[in-house]
């Protein structure tokens, strides 16, 4: 879309048959709304007068996912129709780099072309020593079509997706099994907020293994067991493998390019999003981290701003806020307390319970909190850290707050700005005071 405003002929080639990739047909978007299916029949079942009626629900993955159908077929539509209004060709196809200024689709159509952008994505990663196409193995690509509700279930890999498919999946009564190779979860986020995610997670009745690598998977006709190097095993009913991801960089002709994937598939970019080859960009998934959606559009319209020569707009603004949707979800930006230690910064911390906030008690979301990390003489904002119900809504705040220049970044903002009364908002004016009276 940004090159198409800057008078550039765009064309769009698609692998797939529908347009939207793996976000819009087996990543963010359907998980997500599994999530508030879930969700809607957690709170239903929780209502007292269902409980006093004794009604009971078992609904299996795929009936909970048939409202994410319409949304996925609204999402396609709307994107399909931005590419329809801004006179961009869509040619569906498998498209390999021929030179630096040509690709061929389907071994046949050659196009000539002055600059590319690579947007292939990612998929997960699959050991050939697994067998995923055994009907009680799974990646986060299939898991959305299990078609039968387990009993219990091992999540192998405690990284983002893991997290949340563990959160999401325990939210149905699935007994599992959360298997980190590390030794904490997520360990990118601030420690105070992995130890709260921890706590509700084995509060809620994850069993969280820590420190294990496996030797060998065993599916059998009712189950898949795990074997771990460190001699235990487990059986459940099903194993979801997400251990890690790939970039999508094979066979698209790179060799030909002089552009040079690492061991995991993923490409190394400028910071315009320039690969070794000039003319040749690369965004999104296919460059690693943070691989978010929300970052993969920014880093898109930074790289068409390049090649539009406008080098000013290319880098992207400020930091890339983390959402993390286990239950209750996650959000962060900026700066961690183990990093601001490590840098020896003078940083003082403001905190807000949610339990103490008239909107989460309203609501009955009550478990969570609000971190404020803040520099001890500038009171400059150096990183906010959510922890509860609409985490990535409320981060929104500190992040708007923290790519302000200047004394516009300052405590003081969030002390003297009047919220909405009640809101979750207000939450940063608690956490703003409770911080400066840290200081005296």
């Amino acid at each position: 879309m940004q090159l198409t405003k800057g008078s550039r002929d765009v064309l769009v080639i698609e692998q797939h048959t529908r347009i939207g990739g793996g976000c819009t047909h087996w990543g963010t978007i359907p998980s997500k709304a599994l999530r508030y299916s879930i969700y809607q029949l957690t709170e239903a079942l929780a209502n007292q007068l269902v409980k006093e009626a004794g009604i009971r629900a078992n609904p299996t993955v795929a009936e909970l996912r048939r409202s994410a159908q319409s949304i996925i077929n609204k999402q396609e539509t709307m994107r399909r129709s931005f590419y329809e209004r801004n006179n961009v060709e869509i040619v569906h196809g498998k498209a390999r780099f021929v030179d630096a200024n040509t690709v061929q689709i389907d071994d046949d159509q050659l196009i000539r072309f002055n600059y590319a952008v690579i947007a292939s994505g990612s998929r997960p990663h699959r050991p050939a020593e697994i067998d995923f196409h055994h009907p009680r193995i799974f990646d986060s690509d299939t898991i959305l079509n299990l078609s039968f509700k387990p009993r219990s279930m091992t999540v192998y890999g405690a990284g983002v997706i893991g997290c949340e498919y563990a959160s999401m999946f325990r939210n149905l009564d699935i007994k599992i099994n959360l298997i980190n190779t590390r030794s904490k979860l997520l360990e990118f986020l601030d420690d105070e907020i992995v130890d709260a995610l921890s706590y509700h997670l084995r509060e809620r009745g994850v069993l969280v293994r820590h420190n294990e690598q496996y030797e060998r998977v065993e599916p059998t006709d009712d189950g898949v067991v795990l074997y771990f190097e460190s001699g235990k095993q487990v059986k459940t009913d099903i194993l979801l493998w997400a251990a890690g991801r790939m970039g999508n960089s094979d066979d698209i002709g790179l060799e030909n390019i002089g552009v040079t994937p690492n061991r995991r598939g993923y490409l190394s970019v400028s910071k315009c999003f320039q690969t070794e080859t000039p003319n040749i960009y690369a965004v999104g998934d296919l460059i690693g981290f943070p691989s978010l959606a929300s970052a993969a559009y920014t880093q898109g319209r930074a790289a068409a701003n390049h090649i539009l020569g406008n080098q000013e707009h290319c880098e992207l603004i400020g930091d890339i806020p983390a959402g993390i949707y286990t239950s209750p979800e996650i959000s962060s930006i900026g700066k961690t307390e183990r990093e601001l230690t490590e840098a020896k910064v003078p940083y003082e911390i403001g905190h807000t319970h949610f339990r103490s906030l008239a909107r989460a008690q309203i609501t009955g979301r009550t478990v969570g909190m609000l971190k404020i990390l803040f520099h001890r003489e500038t009171l400059e904002i150096l990183g906010v850290h959510c922890f509860g119900s609409n985490a990535a809504e409320i981060i929104h705040i500190g992040q708007a707050v923290m790519a302000q220049r200047g004394s516009a970044n300052s405590l003081h903002y969030f002390m003297n700005t009047t919220f909405n009364y009640p809101t979750m908002a207000e939450a940063y004016r608690v956490a703003a005071l409770n911080g400066f009276n840290r200081l005296f």
